[in-house]
């Protein structure tokens, strides 16, 4: 694969809470060039977010591993070091702007498909805050070489 790529970001959160009218929930999408590299059987994707109305970036690192796992690194407006793995709950500070939250990440389903060109995962977990669950998520992440 190229070090540049394209990547692309789709998550969808199911409120359980309630508060939210299914009406009102819709899928975000972030489509984004990102810098790729392999290194000890990890792929590395990292690319800048930038926030709406507020100065400065977050700088994201994703290392997807091949058999299952998945982190995302967060430093900048926000920071935080999630984990993914199937069938284990991961516990993690998130730092926002506003403040700091406890969550946990509970995921049911992960899958990696990579190729020489392009990577695909899919996540499926429970997200919960401070103990209370408030959502089930979906992400499908999407990398593809840009061809130069």
């Amino acid at each position: 694969m190229t070090k540049d790529v394209l990547l692309s970001i789709s998550g969808l959160h199911y409120d359980v809470t309630g508060m939210v009218q299914e009406e009102e929930q819709e899928t975000i999408e972030v489509i984004t060039p990102a810098a790729y590299y392999y290194k000890n059987g990890k792929h590395y994707v990292i690319y800048d977010e930038v926030v709406e109305g507020m100065p400065g970036v977050i700088k994201n690192k994703i290392k997807i591993y091949e058999d299952g796992k998945l982190e995302i690194m967060k430093s900048g407006l926000s920071n935080t070091h999630m984990t993914f793995e199937r069938e284990k709950i991961n516990m993690t500070e998130y730092e926002t702007p506003y403040g700091k939250l406890m969550i946990g990440i509970h995921t049911r389903e992960l899958a990696v498909e990579a190729e020489e060109k392009k990577i695909h995962v899919h996540v499926n977990y429970a997200l919960d805050v401070n103990g209370d669950q408030i959502a089930d998520c979906n992400i499908e992440m999407n990398v593809k070489a840009l061809d130069h």
